[in-house]
Parts: structure tokens; sequence; C-alpha cells
């Protein structure tokens, strides 16, 4: 895009409009370490605002905020009430296909461009491609960032702009179960406001939400955090267990589950006719393992079992 006048100025923090705060994730972390480098350091990097006429009533310009909204919101924690500014020379529109444009160079969100390219295709009733060639992007990219937000119900993207679930979890988690099931997800996001899980505790929920039966899944999705609780204390005296009685008992389990798995597959192969090629090409294979196991444990069982390993 062509290069655009500006100029820096100092403003009052009650001048600028904050238009687009919902396109934004919160991230407390981040405006806290912001805030800390700021009451340090001062404001080293500084935001990008537009020009606004103002309502007469108002008296004089506003500003509305384009860049920057993490470092007013650390501005405010520090307790400042100016912030230094480059001012664009342009209209919003301009500033946010710019701003778009420049993320290759700054780390935005992903669903904070999208949240963005929904924004201008709305305001600017523009085709994918429009705005990817106004912002300097392909339609894929476009296309991509839309994706982000197909399927995301409200309360997801709310919890996303407060900091209380990732975009990650949101697209990989939430997105699919609200297709599958969108009273659950529903459910999942109001549990989460009064017990937030982590990415990785979410990550583990939704492995066993999709292997569990459905009276299961009514309960889990109420209390994700009593689940995950009680699976933690169920792996923990699994684990106990394990230690108690050593790798002998666990070796005699896998010795059961190998013998109840081969008479399983007996009373399947009996019912099988004619035979599948692939059944027959695995025996070789099969007989060895076995053959191999069989001669291991008969090998050390000849040992003295009482020596010390």
């Amino acid at each position: 895009m062509a290069a655009m006048d500006s100029q820096h100025l100092e403003l009052d923090l009650h001048l600028l409009e904050l238009r687009f705060a919902g396109s934004r994730l919160v991230e407390p972390r981040a405006v806290e370490r912001i805030a800390h480098s700021i009451e340090r350091c001062g404001q080293i990097v500084p935001c990008v605002v537009v020009a606004v006429s103002a309502d007469a009533s108002a008296g004089g310009e506003r500003f509305v905020l384009i860049d920057g909204y993490r470092r007013v919101a650390a501005l405010h924690r520090a307790g400042r009430d100016t912030a230094s500014v480059e001012r664009w020379g342009c209209d919003v529109t301009e500033a946010l296909l710019s701003l778009l444009a420049r993320t290759q160079n700054r780390p935005f969100a992903s669903i904070e461009e999208a949240l963005l390219v929904r924004e201008l295709m709305q305001a600017l009733d523009l085709s994918q491609h429009d705005l990817a060639r106004r912002c300097g992007r392909d339609v894929s990219w476009v296309s991509r960032r839309l994706q982000l937000l197909s399927g995301l119900p409200d309360a997801a993207l709310t919890a996303v702009r407060d900091g209380r679930l990732s975009s990650w979890a949101a697209n990989r988690i939430v997105v699919p179960l609200a297709r599958a099931n969108a009273e659950h997800a529903d459910r999942l996001l109001t549990a989460l406001v009064d017990a937030p899980l982590t990415t990785r505790e979410l990550q583990d929920w939704f492995e066993h939400y999709q292997k569990a039966f459905r009276s299961a899944r009514e309960h889990m999705v109420s209390r994700p955090r009593l689940f995950l609780d009680a699976l933690r204390e169920n792996r923990g005296q699994r684990a106990g267990k394990r230690l108690r009685d050593g790798p002998e008992c666990e070796c005699a389990a896998d010795l059961r589950s190998i013998e109840a798995i081969l008479a399983r597959l007996r009373k399947r192969v009996a019912v099988l006719r004619p035979l599948p090629r692939t059944l027959i090409d695995a025996v070789p294979r099969l007989r060895a393992t076995l053959e191999a196991l069989i001669s291991e444990i008969q090998r050390e069982g000849a040992h003295d079992p009482g020596r010390d390993p």
C-alpha cells in the first residue's frame, strides 16, 4: 500500500475512541508485562490513531485507536493520563487495511486478524478477492481467517477476547463440539466461566469426551473441572498401584491381556469363510513373536529366581 503521512503526538487517553476493542484479545498477562515496562522505561512504542470529527457537543477532534489496545490498557493500569501516538493521515478504513497489510511484521493473533477482516468486509461490502488486493494479501489468507470465525459461538468468541480461552482451543475444541452438539458447547463454555481450564486440560477433556458414552458426556460438559479432577485421581491411583506391585505384576497383566485377545481372535476366525489373505500372511510374524516371547520367559525362568538383579 502507498505510504501515508504520519505525525507523532501526546494525547489524553480520554480522547481515544476504542472502536475496535471487540476485535482484540485482552490478554491480561501481556497487559501487566507492558504496564511494568511503562513504569520502568516509559511508553516506547507509540499507538496508532486516526483523527475523526467529533460531535459539536463534544468539541474538538477525537481519535480512533487503530493499533495499541494493550498499550492503552497498560497505560491505564500504570496510572498514566496520556499516550504517545502516531497519527496516520488517512481515514479509518485505509488505516485498518494498512494495519492488515503490516501484520506480517507484527505479532497479531490470527483471530484478531479474522475479526478485522470481518469488520472491513461488512463495513465496505467487499468480496474476499477485493479485500485481499487492498490489504496486500492473497485470497486464501482472507478465507482462512474467516474460517476461524465460522461456527464459533459468540460465548466462545467472548471468552477468547477476555483471555479465558485460547484461540487454539476455541477452533480445535469448541467449534467441532458446537457443530456436533451446540447445547453441549454452550454448557461447556458456561462451566468454564466459573471453573476455567488450561488449553492442555481442555485438550485432555475433549479426548475423553470423544470416547465417552452419551450418558457420561452429559456430566462431562456440566462439570469439566470435576471430571478432570476425578481423572487425575484415578491416574494417581493406577500409578500408585503400578509402583506398589512392581513390573512383574504389570507383565503378568499384559500376558493375561494377550491370552484374552488370542481367545477372541480364535472365535472370530472360526466364522470367517474364506480367510482373508491378510490373516494368512500375518501367521509367520505372529508365530515368530510368540515363540520369541516364550523362549525368553523359559530362559529367564531357568535361572536362579532369587538372584539380585
